[in-house]
């Protein structure tokens, strides 16, 4: 146990394998461990505060238990991406639903759940077909080239900013803000870690006043799209006010641009490392395409952890926790528990069944644009693996400096 340190940046540097290994040791453990919280001084300067250390939920049952019970392990003291309690000023733009409990959390919830439900998903599919067709023909001349630029990324980013009606011309200052946001601490993003926190703050600013200028004009001129439809939803007398619009929008664009574009990635990395398995999947498409999705989310689970602090004294996974404790979740351990995944450590299409937690576990925070994700992941490897047969990875990932995203930043293709 003395290598392992999940609040050492440097542990989330390691390869993929011996972090797996390791969470693999910590499911061993008679209860979850604790550890200090990570030290940023130029952070900690910026109005971050450190507290008594973090509590590491490894396991399925435990992480699946903490969800079911949002009154104990809660949402709304502190942020969920990280340990260190952010600054007022933070919380203005990443203050999202999120970051709320019930009552509150549920009133949002209901406001903007009816743009991803299935129903809504499946009318927009021609949208989804027409946007991979699109990108992967541009990127077909190339004949190779980093995979997330030039076909991850710009799936899930153009989605979501159609669905907003984001203009399509400021598509890549959305995703270059999205990345600052998400790889604060990757020095290709931020050199400087004294500018974390204003360039944070800067981004979200940004990206609210775009939501914000963009409900202006909705307000005279309603569209059809989700802003259109936010601004003019009522649902029990409830409707979003301007600071929920945009920290929704800010939540949307990270959470439903970065995490599948990353499975994306994932997926192209795993099918290439496991030709097997890329084989079986294009010998019949659609019949593999639902397991061998849910497969690509389970392995690769791009959201690493989610926070939660207690509320009250509970006992869970052999520890009594008390009020104020913080715990992470951690995703990526539960979805390769022994207990729960045969072989978990194994990269199967055909795994069936697989309850990964790869959306977050069932409870009142599962992820809302699971359908979208699904649909998005269904369409690209489908014109992939018709229009680009021959694609592979020729490089190993250059993977993001996170610990809350299991993040791929570049990856080399060629076709």
């Amino acid at each position: 146990m003395d290598g392992i340190d999940l609040a050492d940046l440097g542990f989330w540097a390691r390869p993929l394998e011996e972090r797996a290994a390791a969470f693999a040791a910590l499911r061993r453990l008679d209860r979850p461990p604790h550890y200090a919280e990570v030290e940023i001084p130029e952070m900690e300067a910026f109005g971050f505060r450190r507290g008594d250390g973090q509590y590491a939920l490894v396991k399925y049952a435990d992480v699946a238990e903490a969800s079911r019970r949002p009154e104990v392990f809660c949402s709304s003291r502190g942020t969920v991406a990280g340990t260190l309690d952010p600054p007022p000023e933070f919380m203005e733009y990443f203050g999202s639903m999120i970051t709320m409990d019930d009552p509150r959390h549920a009133r949002l919830r209901r406001i903007v759940s009816r743009a991803f439900t299935a129903g809504v998903i499946a009318r927009i599919t021609g949208a989804i077909d027409a946007a991979a067709v699109r990108i992967i023909e541009d990127f077909r001349p190339k004949g190779g080239g980093d995979f997330v630029a030039e076909v991850a990324g710009r799936l899930p980013l153009k989605i979501i900013c159609d669905l907003m009606g984001v203009p399509e011309d400021k598509h890549d200052r959305v995703f270059e803000l999205s990345n600052l946001i998400v790889g604060s601490l990757d020095p290709e993003y931020v050199p400087d870690l004294a500018e974390i926190g204003p360039s944070v703050i800067a981004a979200g600013e940004e990206l609210r006043q775009m939501v914000y200028d963009l409900a202006a004009e909705r307000a005279d001129k309603p569209e059809d799209d989700l802003t259109s439809v936010l601004m003019a939803a009522n649902v029990e007398g409830e409707s979003l006010t301007g600071k929920e619009l945009g920290s929704f929008f800010i939540l949307l664009i990270v959470a439903g641009n970065e995490t599948t574009r990353n499975a994306t990635a994932h997926g192209l990395d795993l099918l290439t490392r496991h030709p097997e398995q890329r084989a079986l999947w294009m010998s019949d498409f659609e019949r593999y395409a639902p397991t061998a999705v849910e497969e690509i989310v389970r392995y690769a689970s791009p959201v690493t952890f989610m926070r939660r602090t207690v509320t009250r004294d509970y006992e869970l996974g052999g520890h009594t926790f008390k009020d104020g404790d913080k715990v992470l979740l951690y995703y990526c351990s539960a979805n390769r528990d022994e207990t729960v995944f045969t072989d978990p450590d194994t990269f199967d299409i055909t795994r069936d069944p697989n309850p990964h937690l790869g959306f977050g576990a069932p409870g009142p925070h599962f992820c809302l644009g699971a359908h979208l994700a699904r649909q998005e992941l269904t369409v690209m490897f489908r014109e992939l693996f018709r229009r680009l047969p021959e694609i592979r990875a020729t490089a190993p990932p250059e993977r993001l400096t996170s610990a809350f995203i299991n993040g791929i930043k570049h990856l080399e293709c060629a076709f």
